[in-house]
């Protein structure tokens, strides 16, 4: 429990406070003498319990540095007067690299948040008594507060147009204020007008935004807690005047008892239409990744009796209707996954000659119970790492990594549907293959039996189908969420009419659908509607008793590929995507 603080007048916190560009200004060759005394409630206690807090607290001592009471963390990592002798500040000013440089998980502090850090230690590092620090989230200014200030701040607050003097557009400007002043104190939400003002009665003429239109109360505790994290806006980060998304008219019919289905396709278009590809960065590492922006719409799912090599849990013929989504632009590759398989460096550090070299444990063992234990093989099985395709991974294994890589990015992630894979893979098209009939043509869109050299290939050097997509034909075979039953499109099709995002939720480990064929299948194994079961002979070789729910040692044919839906679905709904691939016997 924190002490109750007595606040000052107004003018006094602003004169106390140290604003962004004040701090940078500090940063070169003042003393502690001569700066602005440091509020340890109001400007330290926030930096520690965003980004320090989770891993050195009551629960977890990482490294048995505890940082949530005096007693803990004064004349340990942090020497009164000796900032340069703190390990609570000397390491969140490492390179972004080094592996002792703290957070470790997350962008790097501001330089405002380390010379805020370094002065206080400077000044003496005082510490009322009987505060104790708890952990809070953490606020990332590009992922949670440019979207704020674009979608409801910059139309009025910009180069072009700088209603009051105030510009919001560059950290710079936002800093400095407009003609009532500063609009951003650092360590002060509550004398920061960026806040003050969005909370007013919605009757109030000074309220922001001023039209009607007020945030929500998450955006407005979301700024305020940016704003007691000592506000941090990364350098070179600037902001431009973006659209908001439309309102989700389904969900708010929904909620009051009705379903208008008309609504919601009109919804799901125009949300349809303002989707474009991006990439990411994965964060904590220098790896990305693509999605492509798959349109919602109808298309004829499975193959006609007339296809060659057809089979017969290929029909019938299914009339489905897919709302729209993103889809990885290619398989996810070992760059990606690794990842998530080692999250302690060290550990994915070693190699040799290409392979995958073990040389340490993870530390963490939440993370070693997590995520996938260390495999007892290489499993790449030597046929190449960085850009290939990650392979041999459970389904469970492979949504886990999107488990994983949502926390990571704020983007929900999961595994294609069947219906979504089949869409996605056809782009429009009726033929057995996104590009045509005839398997003469495969060598210029996919790696298979007769062209793959006996192993995959790194991913995105064929052609792409019509959306961008690459190798949804051969490579590797790609997971996705369904339940593999032979006759499961008999059983839809006895409904009649359009099935809409038709999913066949598991309910036994085995089979489960994976999608697309590999470099190890014949052409007639490639086609777009060919659907295959699992089977515990994927993990045959595997060692472990009882068997891995990690790894399918047999199974080096097989992948998987990103999905995140236009809409964003609720928590009850991500979990049981994301626990479908978890065992169910």
């Amino acid at each position: 429990m924190t002490l109750p603080i007595q606040l000052k007048q107004k003018s006094s916190l602003k004169n106390l406070a140290v604003t962004g560009i004040g701090l940078v200004s500090l940063a070169f060759g003042s003393v502690a003498q001569d700066a602005q005394p440091i509020q340890f409630v109001h400007q330290v206690k926030p930096i520690l319990e965003s980004t320090c807090v989770s891993c050195h607290g009551p629960d977890k001592d990482k490294g048995g540095v505890v940082l949530h009471t005096k007693e803990d963390a004064i004349g340990d990592t942090i020497i009164e007067g000796l900032p340069n002798d703190s390990l609570t500040y000397t390491t969140t000013i490492l390179p972004a690299d080094d592996d002792d440089r703290m957070p470790p998980d997350g962008p790097m502090l501001t330089k405002e948040q380390t010379e805020t850090l370094r002065l206080w230690i400077e000044q003496g590092a005082e510490w009322p008594e009987g505060v104790v620090l708890e952990q809070t989230r953490r606020i990332l200014f590009t992922e949670s507060v440019q979207p704020i200030l674009e979608q409801n701040c910059l139309s009025c607050h910009q180069e072009s147009k700088d209603k009051g003097g105030l510009r919001l557009d560059n950290k710079a400007d936002a800093f400095a204020g407009g003609d009532n002043g500063e609009a951003i104190i650092p360590g002060f939400p509550e004398e920061s007008s960026l806040y003050t003002l969005t909370i007013l009665p919605e009757d109030h003429d000074d309220i922001m935004p001023p039209k009607g239109d007020p945030l929500t109360k998450e955006q407005t505790d979301t700024l305020k807690a940016w704003i007691e994290q000592g506000a941090p806006w990364p350098d070179g980060v600037t902001l431009a005047p973006k659209k908001k998304p439309e309102l989700d008219i389904a969900s708010a019919v929904k909620e009051s008892g009705y379903l208008i289905s008309e609504i919601y396709d009109i919804v799901v278009e125009e949300t349809a239409a303002g989707m474009e590809p991006y990439k990411v960065r994965i964060p904590d590492s220098r790896v990305d990744f693509e999605m492509v922006p798959i349109p919602g719409g109808e298309f004829i799912m499975g193959s006609p009796e007339s296809e060659s090599n057809r089979k017969g849990d290929e029909g019938p013929q299914l009339n489905v209707k897919v709302d729209p989504f993103w889809m990885g632009k290619y398989e996810v590759t070992w760059d990606e996954y690794e990842l998530f398989m080692y999250p302690d460096p060290r550990v994915r550090r070693g190699r040799k000659n290409g392979s995958l070299v073990l040389i340490g444990e993870p530390e963490n063992s939440v993370d070693a119970l997590a995520r996938p234990t260390p495999p007892y093989v290489d499993m790449s099985f030597g046929m190449g790492r960085y850009g290939y395709p990650a392979i041999s991974m459970t389904q469970h294994a492979a949504l886990m990594y999107c488990k994983w890589l949502t926390a990571k990015t704020g983007h929900f992630y999961r595994l294609p549907t069947e219906a979504e894979w089949e869409y996605a893979c056809r782009a429009g098209t009726t033929t057995a293959y996104h590009f045509g009939d005839d398997p003469a043509d495969l060598d210029d869109y996919a790696w298979y039996y007769d062209n793959s050299d006996g192993q995959y290939q790194k991913v995105g050097r064929k052609k792409p189908n019509p959306w961008g997509l690459y190798d949804m034909h051969g490579n590797v075979m790609e997971w996705t969420l369904d339940q593999y039953v032979p006759d499961s499109y008999s059983l839809l099709a006895q409904g009649g009419g359009i099935l809409r995002n038709p999913w066949v939720q598991p309910v036994t480990l085995y089979p489960r659908v994976a999608r697309g064929g590999s470099w190890d299948d014949d052409p007639e194994g490639l086609r777009s509607s060919v659907r295959v079961g699992s089977n515990a002979n994927w993990k045959q070789q595997d060692p472990q008793l009882p068997k891995s729910i990690w790894y399918l040692t047999d199974a080096q044919f097989l992948g998987f590929r990103l999905v995140r839906p236009a809409r964003t679905p609720s928590p009850e709904e991500m979990e049981a995507y994301w626990t479908t691939g978890a065992y169910q016997e």
